[in-house]
C-alpha cells in the first residue's frame, strides 16, 4: 500500500475537536510538517494552549483514525505545538515576587480576611508594591471588602500567554475568584477543579513586579493549602486567631499543618485579632469579649512570635461592608494596629530572610 498526504488528512479530517466542533483538518490544528516514510507517519497537531483539556484524546483519536481509514498497519507518531508558550515549571513561578505570605486560620470566623484585606493596604501604605489571592474559593470576600465586586479582570497576550489582568485598588493588586462566578451560587466544585482555578489565578496573571505577595487562604486544612505551598516557594505563614479558646485550639492545628515536615513552611507569627473591643467614643478603654492576651500566650508556648492585636471596633465590620478597609485610615485606632502590624510583619520577613542568606549562598555553592 502506497501512502500518501491526502489519505492521512481525509481520516484526520474525520476527528472532530471538541472545543469548536471542527474537524482537525478545518481547525487548522494539524501543523504543515507531515512526512511519509513507506509506513510510518509523522505529524504534530496543534492546540491553543499547552494545557488543552481534550489534547489526549486528540493525540488518541487522530491515531485510531488513520488506523480505522487508511491501514492498522501504519506507523503513527504525533508531537504537539502550541500557540501559546508553555506556563514556567513551579519552581520559577512568580520570578519578579520577592515575599509570599500565605495568611491562614484554624477556623472561620476569626476575621482571616479583614485581617489580609487591610494588610495588603498597609503595605501599600508603607510604600512596598503589593499583590493580594483571595484563594478562598468557596467563600470569596476580597471583591466585596475593596468594593470592586463588579470588576471584570481581562486577559492580555504577554510573552505569548494569555495573562489576566489583576484588579487594582488602595495600590494593592487583586485577583480572587468570586470575580468569575456568579456571587448569588455556591460555588459546588471538587477538590481538584478548586486547585487548577488556583493554579490559574497564581501562574496565568500578570503579577509583574511584587515586594510581598500575601495569599488569604480558606479557614482550616485543605487540599488548597497543600496546592499553594506545592506550586510557590513560600516565604512564610501568618495564622490568624481570636483569643478564645477554642479559635486557639484550631490555631494550634494551623501551625502544626505548616510546620511539619510534608510541608515546612516557616510561621512567621501569630495575630490577635478581636483582642479586645474598645469603644470609638471611649478609644483609651478595653472590653475583653473573647478572653484576654489567649494568642500571645499560644505565640509564647509554641515559640512564634505575636505580629500585632487587633482590637474590635465598629469601623472594622464598616470598612469590610463598605469596601474602604480601616487600614486607610491612619488616625483610627484601628488603622494604626495594621500599619504596626504591617511594619512587624516586614521586620519579621526581613529577619527570615537574613537568616536564609547562609542557606541559599551554600545551595548556590553545591
Amino acid at each position: 500500500m502506497t501512502l500518501y498526504p491526502k489519505l492521512i488528512l481525509d481520516a484526520l479530517a474525520t476527528v472532530r475537536y471538541p472545543g469548536t466542533g471542527k474537524n482537525l483538518v478545518e481547525a487548522e490544528m494539524v501543523a504543515d510538517n507531515l512526512r511519509i516514510d513507506g509506513m510510518t507517519v509523522s505529524f504534530s497537531l496543534i492546540f491553543e494552549k499547552p494545557t488543552d483539556p481534550f489534547m489526549k484524546s486528540m493525540l488518541k483519536a487522530a491515531e485510531t483514525a488513520i488506523h480505522a481509514y487508511v491501514s492498522p498497519d501504519v506507523q503513527v507518531t504525533i508531537t504537539v505545538e502550541s500557540k501559546q508558550a508553555a506556563r514556567p515549571e513551579v519552581g520559577k513561578l512568580l520570578p519578579q515576587v520577592k515575599n509570599i505570605v500565605g495568611i491562614s486560620s484554624g477556623k472561620g470566623g476569626v476575621g482571616k480576611s479583614t485581617v489580609s484585606a487591610n494588610l495588603a493596604v498597609a503595605l501599600a501604605k508603607l510604600g512596598y508594591k503589593v499583590g493580594l489571592l483571595d484563594a478562598d474559593i468557596f467563600g470569596p470576600s476580597m471583591p466585596k471588602m475593596f468594593q470592586v465586586e463588579d470588576a471584570r479582570p481581562y486577559a492580555e497576550r504577554i510573552d505569548g500567554r494569555d495573562m489576566i489582568i489583576p484588579v487594582e485598588k488602595y495600590g494593592v493588586k487583586l485577583l480572587s475568584i468570586g470575580f468569575f462566578v456568579d456571587p448569588d451560587q455556591a460555588t459546588l466544585w471538587r477538590g481538584g477543579m478548586a486547585s487548577n482555578a488556583l493554579k490559574q489565578l497564581i501562574a496565568d496573571a500578570a503579577w509583574g513586579e511584587l515586594d510581598y505577595f500575601l495569599i488569604d487562604l480558606p479557614p482550616g486544612t485543605s487540599d488548597i493549602h497543600l496546592t499553594v505551598v506545592q506550586t510557590l516557594a513560600m516565604t512564610g505563614a501568618i495564622v490568624v486567631s481570636t483569643p478564645q479558646a477554642v479559635a486557639l485550639a484550631d490555631a494550634r492545628k494551623g501551625i502544626n499543618m505548616f510546620t511539619n515536615d510534608k510541608v515546612n513552611v516557616p510561621i512567621l507569627g501569630l495575630v490577635e485579632n478581636m483582642a479586645w473591643f474598645t469603644p470609638a467614643e471611649l478609644p483609651e478603654n478595653k472590653y475583653y469579649l473573647f478572653g484576654k492576651e489567649g494568642a500571645k500566650k499560644l505565640a509564647e508556648e509554641m515559640n512564634v512570635p505575636l505580629l500585632g492585636q487587633i482590637p474590635i471596633v465598629q469601623s472594622i465590620c464598616e470598612g469590610g461592608d463598605n469596601g474602604t478597609p480601616v487600614a486607610l485610615d491612619e488616625d483610627s485606632v484601628t488603622g494604626r494596629a495594621f500599619l504596626s502590624l504591617a511594619a512587624s510583619v516586614v521586620r519579621q520577613v526581613d529577619r527570615r530572610n537574613v537568616e536564609m542568606a547562609p542557606t541559599q549562598i551554600v545551595e548556590m555553592h553545591k
